[in-house]
């Protein structure tokens, strides 16, 4: 059972003063059996009042607002936190399509997260459906079968997608990153009516190679009848265990955005995201971002709003 220490900082830096910085971060890890919270602070600078909820999907949101003029906004977390599921696999491969269905119908989330979105290019999705479901007694076996074949005919290629690129961009990239594989692993899932949900968090790399080190990783929980929830990483092509942190869930990745809001001013602004994990035997990886973000006009006019996302793309 691992212990990680993940300290994350969002750096939001203006280059004139901006007032009204309205937020909302979903920077909380999830309690579940299979992580435990040692200790989790977050501090905000300024330091305004935060108020927390949990939002219809179950994430702790947290909202604070920042009134005077400020030349900076950053927001630090420091999580000491436990890993506790098994490295061997329990996920159901026994149940199939039938089976979920009788499961589906009477849940309504379930129903929710079975739902695809409306894309131009449905046919290429279908395309992946056709190879991937040939025998469709699992489940499981399907939802494996689609993170494998993301892992295999997509390119991890960072720099050429961004937090707006939409599935018929990354199947026309034919590449991208976690957020996108992820994003793309939803609509194929959805479109074979399995529900499936986006998942935002940290993944702890630099041990056994594994993909998508930076801010934050994301990665898809599909239902499994007879099991539940369970987490798969298209970006590694691995069932997830203990190697991932989850902070929230949702439809996509407006659902889980780990930073969002707007300020009032005409500024420019400069953002950077910094990470280090810490491991038990001390080793530390650390990774900084620095993220181009949209400028605003010098000539616009004081009463201007500004908005601001997480940062950065998945990775």
């Amino acid at each position: 059972m691992p212990v990680f220490k993940i300290h994350h900082i969002t750096k939001y830096e203006y280059d004139r003063p901006v007032s009204e910085s309205v937020n909302e971060i979903k920077i909380f890890p999830v309690a579940t059996d299979e992580q435990e919270i040692l200790s989790h602070e977050i501090i905000i600078s300024p330091t305004p009042d935060m108020h927390s909820f949990y939002d219809y999907w179950g994430n702790k949101t947290g909202v604070f607002n920042i009134l005077p003029l400020h030349p900076s906004l950053v927001i630090e977390s420091k999580l000491l936190i436990r890993t506790t599921a098994s490295s061997q696999l329990r996920i159901n491969f026994h149940t199939g399509f039938e089976q979920l269905e009788k499961e589906r119908s009477g849940d309504m989330k379930l129903i929710e997260f079975s739902v695809k979105d409306q894309v131009k290019n449905q046919p290429g999705i279908d395309e992946i459906v056709e190879k991937i479901s040939g025998d469709r007694r699992s489940v499981a076996t399907v939802v494996e079968r689609c993170a494998e074949y993301i892992y295999k005919y997509f390119n991890y290629r960072k720099g050429i997608t961004n937090i707006e690129t939409t599935v018929d961009e990354i199947l026309a990239h034919r590449g991208g990153v976690c957020q996108d594989f992820a994003h793309l692993m939803l609509q194929v899932l959805a479109t074979l009516k399995i529900p499936s949900r986006y998942v935002s968090g940290y993944i702890c790399p630099n041990k056994n190679g594994m993909r998508g080190e930076g801010a934050t990783h994301a990665w898809v929980e599909a239902y499994i009848p007879g099991y539940g929830w369970a987490g798969i990483d298209p970006t590694n092509n691995v069932w997830v265990t203990n190697n991932h942190i989850k902070l929230a869930v949702g439809r996509h990745f407006n659902d889980c955005t780990p930073v969002k809001g707007t300020f009032k001013g005409p500024a420019r602004q400069k953002l950077s995201v910094y990470v280090s994990i810490g491991y038990e035997d001390g080793h530390v990886f650390e990774e900084v971002n620095n993220v181009q973000m949209e400028t605003q006009a010098p000539d616009q006019k004081e009463e201007l709003i500004g908005e601001h996302f997480a940062g950065q793309q998945q990775q």
